[in-house]
């Protein structure tokens, strides 16, 4: 019998039910048709990141960056690639820490870039500073496999 998994989505924050059979064809929201899993690196509000982070039971990994940040901007084309080579496994998103400091006070972040890793309403892992690709996808496949 197979399972569903939940996932919010990132346009719209509806959540939604998919089969996980499905994920691989690239599941669409129920509520406004967005791609639920593209490998793509999606900007967050506020709310649709405390809607994502709490009910996703695929990975999320979001990266908390400002513009101004170098090592942010740097770091920009490897989480994007990162995200692409995980897009069956984990879900990929950024949130401007700038625009919005709130989110920055209330993860408790002090420094940027900082990518956290999601899953089932928990933190489940966080690393600081710029990463390239390969060093992102190892970070993410251990955090996965320790924190089942």
């Amino acid at each position: 019998m197979a399972h569903d998994v939940k996932l919010a989505c990132l346009e719209c924050a509806a959540v939604n039910r998919v089969p996980a059979e499905r994920i691989a064809a690239g599941p669409k929201c129920g509520v406004c048709g967005a791609k639920l899993m593209d490998g793509k690196v999606r900007e967050l509000d506020p709310a649709t990141l405390a809607k994502a982070s709490r009910s996703d039971t695929i990975p999320l990994v979001v990266d908390f960056w400002a513009p101004w940040c170098g090592p942010c901007r740097m770091m920009a084309p490897e989480f994007a690639k990162a995200a692409s080579a995980l897009a069956e496994r984990a879900r990929f998103a950024k949130i401007d820490t700038e625009a919005h400091p709130a989110v920055s006070r209330s993860h408790g972040i002090r420094g940027i870039p900082l990518l956290i890793l999601f899953r089932g309403g928990k933190e489940l892992a966080r690393q600081t500073g710029a990463q390239r690709a390969d060093a992102i996808e190892r970070w993410v496949t251990m955090s996965m496999i320790e924190g089942m």
